[in-house]
């Protein structure tokens, strides 16, 4: 199961991201469940929201003047439980301006729930033939 924001490059519009998690579920041979926060709540991430004001107080004062610099005050960044956070730069260089066509869009094998379907759904592998 993947629980994503409702906006964004994962939100419960877009089409590539519905076209990759069908290649994803084809791969694996397995049913995706995805449910999507309603708009406007995608700030409901509990740990965002509880690592963050430590986040902040880590780099204060601190000039952010690379990426590096910025994953490293962020890895670096404990709570006063113990909690942690692990990062790392993704260096993929992703292919921009990539479409899904109404045909392959309409060749997805998602299943909507009955409750919000829009935001719900499950995406089944495709029986090749």
């Amino acid at each position: 199961m993947i629980t994503a924001a409702g906006g964004g490059s994962n939100g419960d519009r877009t089409r590539l991201g519905k076209a990759e998690l069908q290649r994803l579920a084809n791969e694996l041979h397995r049913a995706i469940r995805v449910c999507h926060f309603p708009p406007g709540t995608s700030k409901g991430n509990k740990m965002a929201h509880r690592m963050f004001s430590f986040i902040s107080k880590n780099w204060r004062g601190r000039p952010l003047d690379s990426l590096a610099t910025v994953v490293n005050l962020i890895a670096s960044t404990t709570t006063d439980k113990g909690l942690s956070i692990e990062t790392s730069i993704a260096d993929t260089i992703y292919e921009t301006g990539s479409e899904v066509s109404d045909d392959e869009f309409a060749a997805l094998n998602i299943t909507r729930e009955k409750f919000h379907g829009e935001w719900n759904y499950v995406i089944k592998p495709l029986k090749i033939k």
